[in-house]
């Protein structure tokens, strides 16, 4: 399947305070792609985010991080897309996810939110029909503590399993966008 991409958006919460946060694993991975193909994110009032061009596989693409509160990003990465004049298929959303291990990363396209408040927020802006990068941080094993969880400093060991995966991810997108979705599906889920 070939996919069109031109934003790849990162979610998580703004702020030196959530930086090192689980919650913040979106915006880690945007990081990640700015940091290798020498983007320079800087803020966009239009958008309410961060943003920067960069160039992959002959394709410019924008990276974004919405300014608002994780649970509000759908209105910015709207404002993206109309701007643009781009739909859903044109997105790619990377976050973090409780129901995959710590370390482990999945790609796939449309879904339901499964309870991601940002995914959630974002499927109601917009539309679900867009490629899903979904960096597992682990479960803390009682659902009452998932806000505690995803909202605290990740613990080392977890941190830099986290960000391992997270270049995985990072070298599978020039494959994305060049051989399409399931050649990086493929080389992502068998990496485990």
């Amino acid at each position: 399947m070939s996919v069109n991409l031109n934003i790849i958006a990162g979610l998580g919460n703004p702020g030196e305070r959530y930086s090192r946060t689980l919650h913040n694993a979106g915006f880690w991975f945007v990081d990640v792609l700015a940091g290798r193909f020498n983007g320079s994110f800087k803020y966009e009032k239009r958008f309410d985010a961060d943003i920067c061009r960069i160039h992959i596989a002959d394709l410019d693409i924008w990276l974004a991080k919405p300014k608002s509160y994780m649970n509000h990003s759908g209105g910015s990465i709207k404002a993206m897309l109309d701007y643009y004049r781009l739909s859903t298929s044109n997105l790619l959303i990377a976050h973090d996810d409780i129901d995959i291990s710590a370390g482990v990363v999945r790609l796939k396209l449309g879904g339901g939110h499964g309870g991601h408040n940002g995914l959630r927020n974002v499927i109601a802006h917009c539309d679900s029909n867009f490629l899903r990068l979904r960096l597992g941080v682990g479960h803390p094993g009682d659902k009452e503590e998932v806000t505690n969880y995803v909202l605290k400093k990740a613990p080392s060991a977890v941190e830099t399993e986290i960000s391992l995966n997270i270049n995985d991810a990072a070298d599978a997108v020039p494959l994305l966008l060049s051989n399409g979705l399931d050649a990086a599906m493929k080389r992502l889920h068998t990496q485990d």
